[in-house]
């Protein structure tokens, strides 16, 4: 890998991380498109490390005060005594869903399902189930007033983000406003709850792309890793802004175009699956 696809990858990266249209999907696509190689599942786990340390930077104080609130509410055997700790403890147990599945089928997801066949069919249908949430949704809660059985039904949501092509901030957002959430702040819990899952999919990998004879290079690995984060840290800022005031209209037609032209390069022979 030249360090032109790992600044290229890692923009893609950054950008498609926290916007509704599926990092994965474009880490496949635009290799393709442009004639390189797949960097393979593993490398694209390794550099979310990158976005994972956006979210730990632009977030930092509602960590440090989730983090807080859970020792606290330990300490005085109320785990959901307060905001804080109660969101620490979504954000934890909305993890658990994704974190099975992702062990249980593991094989199956970092080949079979990085098709470009899936990806396609991903993007049309939750382009679709998106489209359905922003038009039937309440839009009104915001995300103090989240329940421990909407952060488990959430957590659902993100198991989804395994198939390629779904987006895990897509499928979050998504359930967040079949929740009845407001869009920037389903997006805000949707940032928080990918902290758990992205950091230990890419710790996990980690050691996969070192033991790789044909792994990228540590520097493509690192420039990749790095470009992320600060892309990441824009498109967070961006994504919150531009909820505030916007529907997710673009993204659904975003997904919706891309599914579809990804489907007519295939059956034309211009990409392979």
């Amino acid at each position: 890998m030249s360090l032109l696809e790992a600044v290229v990858l890692g923009v893609v990266q950054g950008i498609t991380e926290f916007l509704p249209i599926s990092s994965t999907a474009h880490l496949r696509i635009v290799p393709a498109l442009c004639g390189w190689g797949d960097p393979g599942a593993a490398y694209s786990a390794v550099i979310q490390l990158g976005t994972v340390a956006a979210v730990l930077t632009y977030f930092g104080k509602d960590i440090v005060a989730l983090t807080k609130g859970f020792v606290q509410g330990l300490k005085e055997k109320k785990p959901f005594g307060t905001q804080e700790s109660r969101l620490a403890w979504f954000v934890g147990l909305g993890t658990i869903p994704i974190v099975v599945c992702g062990l249980a089928f593991k094989g199956f997801i970092k080949h079979e399902l990085r098709s470009l066949w899936v990806i396609s069919g991903s993007m049309i249908v939750l382009g679709l189930v998106l489209a359905a949430a922003e038009r039937l949704a309440k839009h009104q809660r915001t995300i103090e007033q989240l329940s421990l059985k909407d952060a488990l039904i959430i957590g659902g949501w993100q198991a989804l983000a395994l198939i390629p092509g779904s987006s895990r901030s897509g499928t979050t957002i998504t359930g967040g406003l079949w929740q009845g959430m407001k869009r920037a702040d389903a997006a805000r819990y949707s940032f928080l709850l990918s902290i758990p899952s992205t950091a230990m999919a890419g710790l996990y990998e980690l050691k996969d792309v070192f033991k790789d004879e044909s792994r990228p290079s540590v520097l493509a690995i690192a420039v990749g890793t790095v470009v992320s984060f600060a892309v990441g840290m824009a498109a967070i800022a961006g994504l919150l802004r531009f909820l505030r005031t916007r529907s997710m209209a673009v993204f659904v037609v975003y997904r919706l175009v891309l599914g579809v032209a990804l489907i007519a390069l295939l059956k034309a022979g211009v990409l392979q699956p």
